[in-house]
């Protein structure tokens, strides 16, 4: 089974302090039980437990250390933070985010030369501490051309002025890498700030959440040379590569929301009579839970191909470039289309304050909403539209990058410039051979895509309407999702059954995307005669959508409830 099931924890590791790291995780949340997970949830104490364990059994050290960086059992390793990302979310997004804001606030620091930095990094990991990501502004937000970070020149050093937000773990971060610019030559630089130090000002916790989330202010607070990670080019470059790294694992957080809120969501739904028969025996309900599992099978494996990329990544395979911002916008939008669905079956259940399900409706909507919207990653993955539909290249087929290696280029991405020349595989190999019925009319509707871009592409004044280039990048960003999706289906042996389950909701979800295209005031009469053709209706088959109901899904009734 693809979905994470903690109880029956049984996956291969490629050795065995990747086994303990996974096992000790599930077991200190299923010490600490659901009962105390929602009671704490709701009173908002700082999860200092949650941290103390991360410190006794050194998994942050472990998991976030590169190897060569620090002890011997370090390293970065790409395919079990995966795995530890869904873990977290699986029993709750705030144990998430204060592990995934310290991969943001590392990433400057093993980008950096600054070796007794880093070696101050390695030492705090060691000793269980957490780091922050100082780049947004109250003001500018993400906008890091327009920081208000000031740092003016002070004998050898600098005096750091100004006030970052929105910064998690600004309040007991060993170090936060804090974005700025130089007064005098208007550079920009990444420094660290130590958040025990005197000029550091803790303004507020600007959210209602375990989470601490602040606002906090640097007032003449001391910069030397030895806390400069990056000065430049080279710190804007430190920024983007970073969040590249770190935006990717809010599609993992998604993933184990909703498998949790999946196992609750069935377990009561299908044990439950109403008006003499099973909640789940409702049509529309049943169909409910088989469109929520076949979405969040295919978050799944769209997630775990795109770390294939992620990891066989170099200087000249950039093409997790692409990838990444579609795990962070797609998968983070489909997690909240499957709480919906389950929502929708179990209607006022998800509201209970002892169902794990009314925590998942409020954090869902969270991911699609943190490292950039989902707005700007549509507009970033448009970016990649006409290579990858007119200008395919040659590439060594990537199998499943599951073994035990080191992600080093991670930090050694190089330019966040060129994003418009990279190139990738030809899209069309993925659906060769695939002859399940959806699967073809998706194809022809992908194809019907690249012909309108063909034949009347976008004008220049379309160019400039971000509500059209929206609609085309959401058609964009399912092609991208199918053609991962198929690889991976191969890759794990997914069946055809569960598979053309999934592409009966793309070819709906890719005719609602042409509708909203064919709408767009601007579209012309040519774009809007593609878009009608574009718009299918998928292949109901009813004995497969039986057999995916009766063998992938209703199994799940009461296969994991978490200790109480």
């Amino acid at each position: 089974m693809i979905l994470l099931d903690p109880k029956n924890h049984d996956r291969p590791y490629p050795d065995s302090r990747s086994s303990e790291l996974m096992r000790k995780t599930i077991g200190f949340f299923e010490g600490k039980g659901k009962a105390k997970l929602l009671e704490d949830y709701y009173a908002r104490p700082w999860y200092a437990d949650f941290l103390e364990f991360v410190k006794r059994e050194r998994i942050f050290a472990s998991m976030c250390t590169p190897a060569g960086e620090g002890a011997a059992d370090t390293r970065w390793d790409t395919w079990r933070n995966c795995e530890f990302a869904e873990i977290l979310g699986f029993y709750g997004l705030q144990y998430w985010y204060t592990w995934q804001v310290s991969i943001l606030g590392l990433g400057p620091i093993w980008m950096s030369g600054n070796e007794a930095l880093r070696k101050r990094a390695a030492a705090a990991l060691e000793d269980g501490g957490v780091f922050a990501f100082g780049l947004s502004e109250q003001t500018h937000g993400a906008d890091i051309y327009s920081t208000d970070m000031v740092l003016s020149r002070d004998g050898d050093g600098w005096r750091a002025n100004g006030r970052k937000y929105y910064i998690g773990n600004g309040n007991e971060a060993a170090i936060v890498s804090t974005f700025g610019r130089f007064a005098d030559s208007d550079d920009y630089v990444f420094f660290a700030a130590d958040p025990s130090h005197p000029s550091y000002h803790l303004v507020k916790n600007v959210v209602a959440s375990q989470n601490y989330v602040s606002e906090f202010e640097l007032r003449d607070y001391p910069v030397a040379e030895a806390d400069i990670m990056h000065r430049g080019r080279a710190a804007w470059d430190a920024a983007l590569n970073t969040v590249n790294i770190g935006k990717y694992n809010l599609g993992w957080a998604s993933i184990g929301i909703c498998t949790h809120a999946l196992y609750e969501a069935i377990s009561h739904a299908h044990n439950r009579k109403l008006y003499g028969m099973r909640v789940t025996d409702m049509s529309h309900v049943r169909r409910m839970f088989v469109e929520g599992h076949a979405r969040l099978v295919a978050m799944k494996l769209f997630a775990l191909r795109a770390a294939d990329y992620m990891r066989s990544a170099s200087p000249e395979d950039r093409r997790y470039l692409l990838y990444n911002p579609m795990v962070k916008m797609k998968v983070t939008t489909q997690g909240e289309a499957v709480i919906d669905l389950l929502w929708d079956a179990i209607a006022a259940k998800g509201f209970e304050k002892d169902m794990y399900f009314s925590q998942a409706a409020i954090d869902i909507r969270a991911l699609p909403k943190l490292e950039g919207t989902v707005h700007v990653n549509i507009a970033l993955i448009a970016k990649f539209m006409p290579n990858f539909f007119f200008a395919p290249a040659e590439y060594p087929e990537i199998g499943r990058q599951d073994h035990e290696r080191k992600d080093d280029f991670l930090f050694d991405q190089g330019s966040a410039r060129g994003l418009g020349q990279i190139r990738f595989h030809d899209y069309r190999h993925a659906f060769a051979g695939v002859d399940l019925p959806n699967v073809r009319v998706f194809f022809e509707q992908t194809e019907k895509f690249r012909d309108m871009l063909a034949e009347a592409p976008p004008g220049p004044d379309q160019m400039k309407d971000v509500d059209f280039l929206l609609a085309g990048g959401e058609i964009f960003a399912l092609v991208v999702y199918a053609q991962l999706i198929l690889e991976n289906a191969r890759l794990y042996d997914i069946g055809d059954d569960p598979l053309d389950q999934i592409f009966e909701f793309m070819v709906r979800d890719l005719s609602k995307y042409a509708l909203q295209l064919l709408g767009q005031p601007s579209s012309s009469d040519a774009q809007i005669a593609a878009c009608r053709e574009m718009m299918r209706k998928p292949h109901h088959d009813p004995e497969r959508y039986e057999r995916v109901w009766r063998e992938q899904v209703e199994p799940l009734d009461g296969a994991y409830a978490m200790n109480p």
